[in-house]
């Protein structure tokens, strides 16, 4: 019976400190109506029935708080298990609308307004992904509030889902961005340990959010294959690329069709390629190019005329460079020609 009230009561979120009071009151009140049955001069009886009621109190609240604090444990278990359930359907975009819409509203999700998901990746080989979530979300429910918001992990990533902001955000992020206040509590937790951080434009509905979360993995994947040094990535940054890799065999076959002759190179084409990329980067700035890549000016000058030699292609003119450009991006994102097997159709 005491082991129900303790369940009965975690269930009804009742104050563990308010149950054991209610307990000992309603021991109290029972002491007083127990009939009067040994005399009261009897000390010793009075003395030894006490210590028994006592004793059996104790033992009571013992077990009370034991099976409030167990019954507390399985229902954050639970909640952990229909939260991680939610997030994973969200993410992957489930058909069941209207079931998504009320399984969301117990965690204080308004489906109905935009959100947007940023995705955090730890650098460096880390894989505490879990503690930095637990970090994370003191900051941002800080910053947002306890609605609309979830953070959890999903495959080593910290998700973070938030409301959208009323107001339209300008064309360039600020430091204020979300982006910008996700990763710098990071890396306040890795005590300056790199992280990157990828964050999807907002959208409304429970589809809204897999949308954006989709964008938000491109990002992580755009600035990993294209060596981004960018540490916040927004989507909307990200369009063009988006665009390139949209028609595979088309991005496949320029890069093929400009770069293919690089691999007769002596070295492979990856020398090339890197130089080109480098070199593109800087704002076709020779001298900065070969800063970056610890050579000298003359042998990236070298280089640029092995591409121009090779693919018919000068990298210098501007009516041919936009060719060159595009096929050097297609490139990096279809991981040629490292991953030769993925840059054919």
């Amino acid at each position: 019976m005491v082991r129900e009230l303790g369940r009965r009561a975690a269930e009804q979120g009742v104050p563990a400190g308010r149950v054991v009071d209610l307990y000992l009151s309603a021991a109290w009140r029972m002491w007083r109506e127990l009939p009067d049955v040994v005399p009261y001069r009897d000390r010793d009886t009075v003395r030894a029935s006490a210590e028994s009621v006592l004793r059996a109190v104790g033992e009571a609240v013992a077990i009370l708080v034991d099976s409030y604090q167990a019954e507390g444990h399985q229902m954050i278990r639970r909640e952990e298990s229909l939260r991680r359930e939610l997030i994973d359907d969200l993410l992957r975009g489930d058909a069941d609308v209207a079931r998504m819409v009320e399984r969301a509203e117990p965690f204080g999700l308004d489906l109905g307004r935009p959100h947007q998901v940023a995705l955090a990746a730890p650098g460096g080989g880390l894989s505490d992904a879990e503690a930095a979530a637990s970090a994370l979300e003191r900051v941002v429910l800080d910053r947002f509030g306890d609605r609309d918001v979830l953070v959890a992990t999903k495959d080593n990533l910290v998700v973070v889902l938030i409301p959208a902001p009323i107001r339209p955000a300008p064309l360039r992020s600020g430091p204020d961005d979300a982006g910008q206040l996700i990763h710098g509590a990071l890396t306040r937790h890795r005590t300056g340990r790199p992280w990157r951080v990828a964050i999807g434009r907002p959208y409304p509905g429970s589809y809204g959010v897999a949308r954006s979360y989709e964008e938000a993995r491109e990002g992580l994947m755009f600035a990993e294959r294209l060596h981004l040094d960018a540490t916040v990535v927004d989507a909307r940054d990200l369009l063009i690329y988006r665009v390139l890799v949209r028609d595979k065999a088309a991005i496949v076959d320029l890069v093929q069709a400009v770069l293919g002759p690089l691999t007769q190179a002596r070295g492979g084409a990856e020398p090339l390629l890197l130089t080109l990329e480098t070199y593109f980067a800087t704002g076709e700035v020779a001298t900065e190019a070969a800063r970056r890549l610890s050579m000298s000016v003359r042998t990236v000058t070298y280089r640029l005329a092995r591409v121009k030699a090779l693919t018919g292609h000068d990298p210098a003119d501007p009516a041919q460079r936009f060719t060159l450009h595009a096929a050097v991006l297609g490139a990096r994102l279809l991981e040629w020609p490292t991953n030769a097997a993925s840059s054919s159709v």
